[in-house]
């Protein structure tokens, strides 16, 4: 009779002496499969679009529309903006698009967050495949080594987060106005960007760090009544950080999508007023 204590056939990875006694990979019946393949597969589908519309340093920029890939534009190679985020820091000799200059910050925080860490370890590394399912891996020493030590830096990417955020909402506050940057016009345009700029506030409010930033170290949430109630204003969008994760990735991708077909002359941006 086999026991807890007794070697496996498998001694590599997670099959050790202190694990189940089981031949079987799993017991899970359903398609366990199914959500890191889901997953997978959407990352996978961002990840190529976003580098695509990265590199390609064209159709990001059709006034008062400005990608947020590209915001702020930071090289002067940047299309010209009326009024918009662009500042040539990166002079002529920065002969790429500039969409990589500022990229590395939303990236970065995504990369780190909790939630997406989660996502890309078990869609692409399978560390685990999904709950109850043993791992390939022959070794696991969590997040201690590099690189993912790294991902301790998910806090400071937090920070330019919240940057990044700033600016897409002076971007959508530029979006008042029309082609001849006339204020006091909405277009359709005007109402993705709206949906876009919520839906980034939301997902960067509901970090993990955000949270432990605003109600974290606190002996007595009595004594700090407002840094309670910001607490648990954020616990409940905390909550949704995962579909907020998917909606606003998809929502980014939208707007940067949308300012695309405008830019190449798809079609012209219908105006309500």
């Amino acid at each position: 009779m086999a026991t807890g204590t007794e070697p496996h056939l498998n001694s590599g990875g997670v099959h050790t002496g202190t694990r189940a006694a089981i031949d079987a990979p799993h017991l899970r019946t359903d398609r366990w499969w199914l959500a890191p393949a889901a997953t997978a597969a959407g990352l996978l589908a961002f990840i190529v679009y976003s580098t695509w519309r990265a590199f390609a340093n064209a159709d990001y920029y059709a006034a008062p529309y400005v990608s947020p890939f590209y915001s702020p534009c930071l090289a002067e190679n940047c299309e010209p903006m009326r009024g918009g985020p662009n500042w040539e820091l990166f002079g002529s000799w920065w002969g790429i698009s500039p969409a990589i200059i500022i990229l590395i910050f939303p990236l970065g925080f995504r990369l780190t967050c909790y939630y997406y860490r989660k996502a890309y370890y078990r869609g692409f590394w399978m560390s685990p495949p999904a709950c109850a399912v043993a791992e390939p891996h022959k070794k696991y020493s969590g997040e201690t080594r590099f690189p993912l030590i790294l991902q301790n830096v998910h806090r400071y990417f937090f920070y330019a987060a919240l940057l990044v955020a700033g600016i897409l909402t002076y971007d959508t506050v530029l979006a008042f106005r029309d082609e001849d940057y006339a204020w006091g016009h909405m277009g359709l345009g005007t109402l993705v960007f709206l949906a876009n700029i919520v839906l980034i506030w939301a997902y960067t409010l509901s970090c993990h760090s955000c949270r432990h930033i605003v109600g974290g170290k606190l002996k007595h949430f009595s004594k700090h009544p407002v840094r309670y109630r910001m607490w648990q204003w954020i616990g409940r969008l905390n909550a949704r950080h995962m579909q907020l994760a998917w909606a606003s990735l998809v929502s980014v991708a939208l707007a940067d999508f949308y300012v695309y077909l405008v830019a190449s002359g798809v079609f012209d941006d219908p105006r309500f007023f």
